[in-house]
């Protein structure tokens, strides 16, 4: 996306951080970048873990959001993986991941009656890290793609899934 928009949109105010390990950080980052963008032209995208915390920029913002298999428990979900991790885009990049960001995912979670009217979310059935039942479930009410296949990464977004990204934007 991050390419796309540099060279078919680079009127258009981007921002796509690398964010720390720190779950209050990585929103008080986004809020910081985002502050100055009106919410009713914003939109958000994320993917996994980016896109739980696009679904509480969103719900924040009431701003349009792109959900990319999104965590939907990621408390619940990476209680287990307390200690020093890798990082998956650079498995050279090491960080600590304490019980404080659990508690920090758990505090900033969404009600589970948001409004998400605003949103998109691709959805694969295919995901083999979280369970589509539960993102389906959380993004009801938005309009959402269900893949019967697919996997995590959505492998093919740049072919498959970027066209309808970009519809949904309106920027296609």
């Amino acid at each position: 996306m991050s390419a796309w928009m540099a060279e078919h949109r680079p009127d258009i105010d981007w921002a796509c951080p690398q964010l720390p390990p720190s779950p209050d950080e990585s929103m008080a980052l986004v809020e910081r970048l985002t502050a100055h963008w009106p919410a009713d032209e914003m939109a958000v995208i994320g993917s996994s873990l980016g896109g739980f915390y696009a679904s509480v920029l969103a719900h924040r913002r009431g701003c349009r959001a792109v959900l990319l298999n999104p965590a939907v428990h990621p408390d619940r979900d990476l209680a287990h993986q307390i200690g020093e991790l890798t990082a998956w885009h650079d498995p050279q990049l090491r960080f600590r991941f304490g019980p404080e960001h659990v508690d920090q995912l758990r505090a900033m979670t969404p009600p589970a009656d948001l409004d998400t009217s605003r949103w998109l979310a691709i959805v694969a059935k295919g995901d083999e890290v979280l369970d589509w039942r539960e993102m389906l479930a959380r993004c009801q009410g938005g309009q959402v793609v269900l893949l019967d296949g697919g996997d995590h990464a959505l492998s093919d977004f740049e072919t498959a899934h970027r066209p309808t990204v970009l519809r949904f934007l309106g920027l296609a």
